[in-house]
């Protein structure tokens, strides 16, 4: 059977992107035990952290997005990818919390200067009928990476007598290999623009996706950076080995939900595959909210992950579907940037109750936002229909 969908391009940016994705989430999961632990950082310095170098990516976002549609994608798609890597030397050599500030936030600009370029490179190498497959697609092989990042944490734990530091340099290795990878992209959007001069952007973006933007990032402000979901297994009991473990099912789950997602969105409506993403969101945080259980806290991990399988995808399938052709770029940056704005939000407020030691509270917030914007999308599908 041939899939028409399944293009180099797409085969080459999934493994770009699993390859960083190994890198990044090798260190995720240690990035609570480095800054609070090895450094000696408070809780709300990983929430401001997280949530500035999630602002600085939107920033970066904006304009890569835009510039794309006029220069082409590849160049940011090398840039990124080669960025990142260099904010994760800074991050794993860090031994005060500014430098590894520096880390995270060049680490942000990198996926800020990549994402949406790469995700309008596979908007443009995909027929529009097949969307959602392609981005599930990516997002299953980013996820793919994601649990392989953390099992080569856990393997470096063992081999190194838990010394977090050392193990957090191997994520620098995958990271090369990821930049290494852009190279081979292909990049018509640049040949296009040799042929033909480029046409100046004018005009707002659709209302239809104006209307969609705003919904997603009114539920994004509530969900709080997920190394205050890793502080909370903490704070029940787990272990630095244990923290890890449950990161992986976590992402395991998402690796094999993240292509059935795009595909239900193709066939039915993303409203519906996101707002049941939301509930997943919902019944996660409200049971992490509560329980001091470590068998109830993973399972409810797990559900979790259901969350960025049907969203993450989904979403950019969505606004991709919703932008037009010459702002595609544009429709992603803007969308995107907005998203990591509200995860700014969501970090101030949500890190600073931790500080505070209100733990149980920030995440059934989280986890109310989650169901009123299931509600609201399922509103808005309604509406769309009629």
């Amino acid at each position: 059977m041939k899939y028409g969908w399944l293009s180099r391009n797409l085969m080459i940016l999934t493994i770009v992107s699993l390859a960083q994705d190994a890198a990044s989430e090798l260190l995720y999961p240690l990035l609570p035990i480095l800054l609070t632990g090895v450094i000696g950082a408070a809780p709300l310095a990983l929430g401001l952290i997280e949530g500035f170098a999630e602002a600085a990516a939107g920033f970066t976002k904006l304009y890569a997005g835009r510039a794309s549609d006029r220069v082409g994608r590849k160049p940011f798609v090398v840039a990124g990818y080669s960025v990142a890597g260099i904010g994760k030397i800074f991050v794993v050599i860090a031994t005060a919390w500014p430098l590894f500030f520096f880390g995270r936030v060049i680490d942000r600009i990198g996926k800020g200067l990549r994402s949406t370029p790469r995700d309008a490179l596979i908007h443009d190498s995909v027929p529009p009928e097949h969307l959602g497959k392609a981005f599930g697609f990516h997002r299953a092989g980013d996820n793919l990476g994601a649990v392989v990042g953390p099992l080569i944490a856990l393997l470096g734990l063992s081999l190194l007598n838990g010394d977090v530091r050392k193990v957090a340099m191997w994520a620098i290795i995958p990271a090369v290999v990821s930049a290494g990878f852009t190279f081979f992209i292909r990049d018509r959007t640049r040949s296009q623009i040799k042929i033909e001069p480029p046409k100046p952007q004018v005009g707002k973006l659709p209302p239809s996706l104006r209307r969609a933007i705003g919904i997603l990032v009114l539920i994004q402000l509530t969900n709080i950076p997920d190394v205050l979901l890793l502080l909370r297994l903490h704070d029940i009991g787990f272990s630095t080995q244990g923290v890890v473990w449950a990161y992986v099912l976590f992402t395991s789950v998402t690796m094999l939900a993240a292509f059935p997602g795009g595909y239900f969105a193709d066939r039915f409506s993303p409203h519906i595959v996101y707002a049941i993403g939301l509930v997943a969101f919902a019944i996660a945080y409200f049971t992490l909210g509560y329980t001091t259980n470590k068998t109830v806290a993973v399972l409810a991990l797990m559900l979790y992950g259901i969350f960025p399988a049907l969203t993450d995808g989904v979403g950019k399938a969505w606004i991709a579907g919703l932008s037009e052709k010459e702002q595609r770029g544009r429709a992603q940056g803007v969308f995107q940037a907005s998203m990591n704005f509200a995860v700014l939000g969501a970090g101030i407020w949500g890190g600073a109750m931790w500080t505070r030691g209100v733990h149980e509270l920030p995440l059934l917030i989280a986890a109310v936002g989650a169901a009123l914007g299931a509600l609201a999308l399922l509103v808005e599908n309604s509406r769309h229909r009629s």
